[in-house]
């Protein structure tokens, strides 16, 4: 993750980075242009152990949490680099923002504060005004950090993705908070134990309702789309051989690109897959992915298949799928893919 971020800050490259958690993926289920937005982002790190276990449960290995607030520290505590990242702090508490640059700026570290502001409670269509994005361009920071809400300041990165001109970009959140030492991060042992929001309502005891309902939210997916797509992978890799490979056939036509998918789309074909699919996107025609003979997916492939899908939607392509059955579109609507 440092190595990108700085990769991008050198190379002056738009790059958009989201850390979901469970309030992220809550949100996502009834806001389709904030779930847009972490599909569209350039990395994702999992901010949240209720979504790692999650990922593990179903087949991804995500191996642990990288919470936004860890990617400040790291990148605060990277002495070693040639140059500090300068960077451009926006919205938090009244006072927060400046009091996080002081404090950063006071003693030697990977991040240099090179400017803050502070809109107050606003809309995100407010704080795009003119003066607002000018100001924060001035600045020529490498990494804007946004601490707004977490639904706004993703709206907000969105809407303004083509008018900042800050390289890196992201929402840390409580990230803010913990620099400018107005809350309190939990001890390392209850981060790894999944257990930092007992810590966060400690310090600030208003969060209980978001973490109440965030937490009866998380069981009505883990018992409707969860368990119910943990079970009908499993019983769909039954039904072929262990041995059986996925084939891929290419028909490229002066409009249109069709791929045609035969065995089970599983995560020990996607390296086969990946080349594939990134010349269809790389053709910028419409593509069709055919269904018929997929006898089994998983939760690796369907990633792969919303990574085809941003990459056909960020070109103006369109992508498609036929032949799919009944049940493997039950499949696609659990894990969140959802048919055109």
């Amino acid at each position: 993750v440092l190595r990108r971020i700085r990769d991008a800050a050198r190379g002056k490259t738009r790059f958009l980075i989201s850390t979901p958690n469970l309030n992220f993926l809550v949100a996502s289920q009834s806001d389709r242009s904030f779930r847009d937005s972490l599909i569209l982002s350039d990395l994702c790190t999992v901010d949240g152990m209720p979504v790692v276990w999650i990922a593990r449960l179903i087949g991804i290995p995500i191996k642990s949490r990288t919470a936004g607030a860890d990617i400040f520290d790291a990148l605060k505590a990277d002495i070693g680099s040639a140059s500090a990242l300068k960077l451009f702090l926006f919205g938090g508490p009244e006072g927060g923002a400046e009091r996080a640059a002081r404090r950063l700026n006071s003693q030697p570290g990977g991040l240099h504060c090179v400017g803050w502001s502070n809109p107050g409670y606003c809309s995100a269509e407010e704080m795009s005004r003119d003066d607002v994005i000018e100001e924060i361009n001035a600045s020529g920071a490498d990494f804007l950090v946004a601490s707004l809400s977490s639904q706004k300041g993703q709206s907000w990165l969105l809407r303004n993705h083509q008018r900042l001109e800050i390289p890196v970009r992201a929402h840390l959140g409580a990230a803010l908070n913990f620099q400018a030492g107005t809350v309190k991060r939990a001890p390392p042992i209850l981060r790894r134990l999944g257990l930092e929001w007992l810590w966060r309502i400690k310090e600030e005891p208003y969060l209980w309702r978001r973490y109440w309902n965030d937490g009866t939210a998380m069981l009505r997916l883990l018992f409707t789309h969860v368990l119910p797509f943990v079970f009908w992978t499993w019983w769909m890799r039954r039904t072929h051989e262990r041995g059986e490979a996925l084939t891929i056939t290419q028909d490229y036509g002066s409009r249109t690109v069709t791929l045609s998918l035969s065995g089970p789309a599983d995560a020990r074909h996607v390296d086969r897959a990946i080349p594939v699919f990134r010349a269809a996107a790389a053709s910028r025609k419409r593509v069709t992915l055919d269904f018929s003979n997929v006898c089994a997916i998983d939760a690796r492939f369907l990633g792969l298949l919303l990574m085809l899908r941003k990459q056909l939607e960020a070109q103006g392509c369109v992508g498609t799928f036929v032949g799919v059955s009944p049940l493997m579109a039950r499949i696609f609507r659990m894990g969140g893919l959802d048919l055109p």
